[in-house]
């Protein structure tokens, strides 16, 4: 073979492979996309099918092999009338609409027990008429059910949708959705048209006296016995010693002395406040119980948010260990605080309150009050020890909650015990403590 024989044979060889390898390229992507689209409609076909829908259409199948291979028209005939069936079920979902719903939650916040509600607008923008078919709105675990009329162009329905909140936490309002059946029930196509909104119930709460009244005297701090050579409460004058700062030598005093005095501080804690809510559901007798505590903490923790002060919101948390005993919510804001407090609930698993005192005193420092918020199967004992957790010198307060009972006041080997029956129990309390500071 000559050289430029093999020259033209060698292009034309690669040529050909080449055009093979994109014919099975093209050929691999196909399937795939094919195989795609099959299990898109496959997806789509069993999400608008109904159980009886599926079962009509196996009758169908089985009667026309049936039929056709016995050679029974009755059964032929039974066959093809089910298939008529289907086909007009099929047809009966034909078309979206030319309308328009929207849901809307004018407010996303609400208390426990107010009055809550979503706004639901149908409108037609279209030429064509729009309506006639079933809207489903699921609120919570429960869907409102209403019958969207025919609406011709420029119609609008603008329905209020009423809303439960008996009971603390999120609601998940919506998606708003059509719903298109056929009479018998073989077929269901759901269009949504909004998206999930939530509303958030929050605990009760009650505006309570400013925290620091009545157990915290001192506006920057609370002076300690602990003395230092550096802070704002003055104790006493000393000797000068080497290493002191020479910006506290008290010069009058030296120079009657003859000696170098230098001024003597006590130190100062910050008035750091801790809410610490029992998670333990053997503290507690019923669900009543625990919402009152619940909202007895929101309203201390709020207090202290409204009143600037640094506080520290622990609830009982699932692991052992200086951080897992205790979980921490967001106190940046009123808001965001009874926000959190919307999913807090009873929990078995959670550590014994000690524990969880112990892990919190660990880990926050600078305490100077703590609010222990159970409930009233929670003995005495499980409270001292809690108490006895937190370092020495922070004023420790427990809070017993027990619906409809008589407000009672007791000190129990140094620990402060109030037992409330409504929130503004603790209010009443609270704002005696402050008159008699």
């Amino acid at each position: 073979m000559s050289l430029s024989a093999t020259r033209t044979t060698i292009p034309e060889e690669a040529r050909k492979q080449g055009l093979l390898a994109v014919v099975i390229a093209r050929a691999v992507l196909g399937g795939r996309a094919a195989a795609g689209a099959a299990m898109r409609w496959t997806a789509a076909v069993r999400g608008v099918v109904t159980p009886l829908g599926w079962s009509v259409a196996a009758a169908a199948a089985v009667s026309l092999v049936v039929g056709y291979s016995w050679g029974l028209v009755e059964i032929i005939a039974l066959g093809w009338a089910f298939v008529v069936l289907v086909a007009v079920a099929a047809l009966w979902l034909v078309g979206r609409g030319a309308g328009e719903v929207r849901l809307s939650l004018p407010t996303p916040r609400v208390v426990v027990g107010d009055h809550a509600e979503a706004r639901l607008v149908a409108s037609n923008p279209g030429p064509r008429r729009f309506g006639g078919v079933q809207l489903e709105v699921p609120v919570g675990e429960r869907v409102i059910e209403r019958v969207l009329p025919g609406l011709p162009r420029g119609g609008t329905v603008d329905e209020v949708l009423r809303i439960p909140t008996e009971r603390r936490g999120i609601v998940p309002i919506g998606p708003a959705r059509t719903v298109r059946a056929d009479p018998i029930g073989l077929m269901r196509r759901e269009i949504v048209w909004s998206d999930t909104a939530e509303l958030r119930v929050h605990p009760r709460t009650v505006a309570v006296s400013a925290l620091s009244t009545g157990f915290i005297r001192d506006l920057e701090g609370s002076p300690t016995r602990d003395l230092t050579t550096s802070d704002i409460a003055f104790h006493a004058l000393r000797e000068y010693l080497p290493g002191d700062d020479r910006r506290y030598i008290h010069w009058r005093s030296s120079a009657k002395t003859g000696t170098f005095m230098v001024r003597q501080f006590e130190e100062s804690r910050r008035s750091r406040l801790m809410v610490l809510l029992d998670r333990e559901p053997g503290a507690y007798t019923d669900d009543a119980e625990f919402e009152l505590a619940v909202g007895a903490a929101a309203s201390v923790g709020a207090r202290a948010i409204r009143d600037a002060r640094s506080v520290a919101f622990v609830v009982s948390g699932r692991h052992a260990g200086r951080t897992g005993a205790m979980r921490e919510l967001p106190t940046v804001s009123r808001d965001r605080l009874v926000d959190a407090l919307c999913v807090v609930e009873r929990d078995d698993r959670v550590a014994p309150l000690p524990d969880v005192a112990r892990s919190a005193a660990e880990t926050l420092h600078g305490l100077s009050l703590a609010f222990l918020v159970t409930g009233s199967a929670r003995g005495v004992g499980p409270l001292r020890s809690a108490a006895s957790r937190v370092p020495a010198g922070v004023e420790v307060v427990a809070v017993q909650c027990a619906p409809e009972s008589q407000p009672t006041a007791r000190t129990v080997g140094g620990l402060t015990v109030f037992g409330i029956g409504y929130l503004e129990d603790l209010r009443a309390m609270l704002a005696r403590s402050a008159s008699v500071a």
